[in-house]
């Protein structure tokens, strides 16, 4: 009996330890982080944050290597490290998000990649076997897999190369070769629940416990503007890092239907942290006070720094239900506020029959001069005339504000093209940039099923400059819908319907006549028929 005994022991030492090993190597942890916004609404960011220590990218040049090193992890998603190793991935990024982000009330967000419909973009170091584009193409595919989404979509006719709005955010490798960047944009595509769930699966917690708790589809698809991001980056000194998140913006007016801006995990959600995910080492809700207004907030915040208040859950006992109530109702401020960001956008499109104007005005709040990086990455259906561009200085003409101008035809069903130049905005003024296009026409085949709505043009990309030549977060604009000359698509099934009525009436009447039996029935004066017996 005592020897059963240290036996068992034994074995549950040698269980804890070899569990506990690969989670040395491996990080995980989370944050959830939630701000009032100057309109009522909340704005909610939730975090996901798994590291693989000591861990480096894939060198391309060892995929003509028949067997890989096995891939054994504990809490970093083994579905997503077979994705990159497989296709020698460096960095990555995508983006699902649906609705429009309100720069002007809500500021910047925390995640800055807010750009209606899904974004690719990724890094891959060049002298594998295969291509760049052969790869790209097997990471889009494999990513549409994982995640349900229209990835695969993404295809050479709307992939470009915009290297400087797009840098690398984190480290690439020295391997003696040259990295590459591959970026693709689909306006059209939308975040849903068939995207929320595999995005919980590579969580080590799931939905069960901790932050991810408070996801509930229910209610975050019903919000104002949400979106998901993945986010792959590589540092030397950490290692491999995946950053998962998922952002909201909220209106308590409407869910609560009241006039006041109160606001709980209860009343956003619809749920509430019961309890903390046990692998986690990180696991905090970090909640920004409002910075006017008479309010509390419940339960009291053991740990606040500045205007933010802070609550740990790895050591958590009871259910957390934060909760944030107002004395009085909500009034929308009417007077002038600081505008959140250095300068408000507008994109305005006017199309003709196969011709059109694209239009952007960009107004500088600032006492000083800045200049803006303007990319867009535009489809091959839609097509710039170069020499028609003018730009307007409060209604003044000066084209002397546009500088490093670059352009990448488009090629006709086959390549995107790609415009990008530097806009200096003088201070205090509204700068109208407007270029003529030309619409294409397309074969039947390449219109999508919807094609009497239009097409969703990606958002620009502007991203300012400020001093010291620093680049500042990517500001996207409102995808715009374009009208390309749509064939009657109902023809078809008129002909069809049309035909196949002709044929029935053709064929059964000929069957008619050929299969049925005629005979003559002779009647008696007084109008019966007479029955011939045979």
């Amino acid at each position: 009996m005592h020897v059963c005994r240290l036996w068992w022991i034994a074995s549950l030492v040698l269980a804890i330890a070899v569990t506990a090993q690969p989670q040395e190597k491996e990080e995980f942890s989370e944050n959830v982080s939630l701000r009032t916004l100057p309109d009522g609404r909340v704005a909610t960011t939730f975090t996901f944050t798994t590291l693989l220590n000591d861990a480096s990218p894939r060198d391309p040049r060892t995929l003509a290597l028949v067997d890989d090193e096995s891939q054994h992890y504990t809490l970093f998603p083994l579905s997503l490290g077979q994705i990159l190793r497989e296709y020698a991935v460096t960095e990555l990024h995508l983006t699902l998000n649906a609705g429009k982000w309100n720069y002007q009330s809500w500021g910047y967000p925390e995640e800055p990649d807010i750009g209606a419909g899904a974004a690719l973009w990724a890094w891959m170091a060049d002298g594998a076997p295969t291509t760049i584009d052969y790869r790209w193409q097997g990471l889009r595919n494999a990513l549409a897999g994982l995640f349900c989404a229209s990835i695969g979509s993404l295809d050479e006719q709307r992939t470009t190369s915009p290297v400087l709005p797009f840098a690398p955010e984190g480290s690439l490798p020295d391997w003696g070769v040259n990295h590459v960047l591959r970026h693709a944009s689909l306006a059209s595509e939308h975040v849903c629940t068939e995207n929320l769930t595999p995005f919980l699966k590579l969580l080590p917690c799931k939905s069960l416990s901790g932050v991810a708790s408070l996801l509930n589809p229910h209610r975050l698809f019903d919000a104002n503007w949400h979106g998901m991001s993945l986010h792959v980056l590589w540092n030397p000194q950490r290692g491999i890092e995946v950053r998962m998140t998922f952002q909201s913006v909220s209106d308590p007016l409407r869910i609560s239907n009241t006039r006041k801006q109160d606001w709980s995990f209860r009343s956003l959600f619809d749920r509430t942290i019961e309890s903390s995910c046990p692998v986690v080492r990180s696991s905090i809700v970090n909640v920004t006070l409002p910075s006017s207004g008479m309010y509390t907030i419940k339960p009291e915040p053991p740990v606040i720094q500045g205007s933010q208040a802070f609550y740990d859950l790895k050591n958590l006992s009871a259910p957390l239900d934060v909760k944030v109530e107002w004395r009085n109702n909500f009034e929308y401020p009417l007077e002038h506020t600081k505008h959140p960001i250095p300068f408000s956008f507008a994109a305005r499109y006017k199309a003709q029959a196969r011709t059109g104007q694209l239009s952007i005005f960009l107004t500088n709040h600032m006492p000083s001069s800045i200049q803006v990086v303007y990319l867009e990455t535009m489809p091959w259906i839609v097509q710039f005339y170069l020499h028609t561009m003018r730009v307007h200085v409060n209604g003044i003409s000066d084209d002397t504000l546009l500088s490093n101008t670059s352009y990448i035809p488009p090629v006709p069903h086959a390549k995107p093209a790609t415009f990008q130049t530097l806009i200096t905005l003088p201070k205090d003024s509204v700068v109208q940039v407007t270029i003529d296009v030309t619409k294409a026409f397309l074969r039947y085949t390449e219109h999508p099923p919807d094609a009497q709505r239009g097409w969703d043009l990606p958002p620009a990309v502007l991203i300012p400059i400020t001093e010291g030549d620093v680049y500042g977060a990517r500001i996207y604009t409102p995808p715009l819908l374009v009208d390309l000359a749509t064939p009657d698509f109902s023809m078809p099934y008129n002909v069809t319907f049309f035909s196949c009525t002709l044929v029935a009436f053709i064929f059964g009447t000929i069957f008619n006549l050929l299969t049925r039996k005629f005979v003559v029935v002779p009647f008696d004066p007084d109008g019966t028929a007479k029955v011939k017996n045979d």
